[in-house]
């Protein structure tokens, strides 16, 4: 496993040339179809996994389900994840210069939705590529007097600033 990314951040595979992943949009959301029954007293919010082929043939791309894991909180507890309402990248071809993306809604304690990492796992022409991780909080607890405020605060203006930078440059 790889230093992990900034949610925002792009992460480019040296066994797939021209292919890059990114996790971005981390927000508090309502899924689209109602909230399951299992993630009653949890609060939603929804990130988004983008493929980008930048290489010269198209790729096969797999993004489904238990190749994504989000945990929140200091402890890295595993969030819930709504596989109802969520969208994954099932065998689709990204051909040159085209991106797929994946939307996946999961739930979790609000006090531990300032951090969240989430592990991809991408499925190439049915090789593995490594697992990478991306790591970032929903700015849920901001203005929150808690032991440590000042130092998350700052760490959420990075990942925030971080994370604009990144949506400015791909139009």
């Amino acid at each position: 496993m790889y230093e992990p990314n900034v949610v925002g951040d792009w992460q480019e595979y040296d066994e797939h040339a021209g292919l890059r992943v990114r996790v971005h949009r981390l927000e508090a959301a309502e899924p689209p179809r109602g909230r399951d029954d299992a993630a009653e007293g949890l609060t939603y919010f929804c990130v988004r996994v983008t493929v980008e082929n930048r290489g010269a043939r198209h790729a096969t791309i797999h993004l489904e389900d238990g190749q994504i894991d989000v945990r929140v909180g200091p402890d890295g507890e595993s969030a819930f994840i709504d596989w109802r309402n969520s969208q994954f990248i099932e065998g689709f071809d990204v051909y040159p210069l085209r991106r797929a993306t994946a939307v996946l809604y999961a739930a979790g304690p609000e006090a531990a939705l300032s951090q969240v990492d989430v592990q991809i796992q991408l499925r190439v022409d049915d090789d593995w590529a490594d697992r990478r991780l991306w790591a970032g909080g929903i700015g849920l607890l901001e203005g929150a007097v808690q032991p440590g405020a000042a130092r998350e605060g700052l760490a959420c203006q990075v990942s925030n600033f971080l994370r604009d930078q990144a949506e400015e440059g791909t139009a």
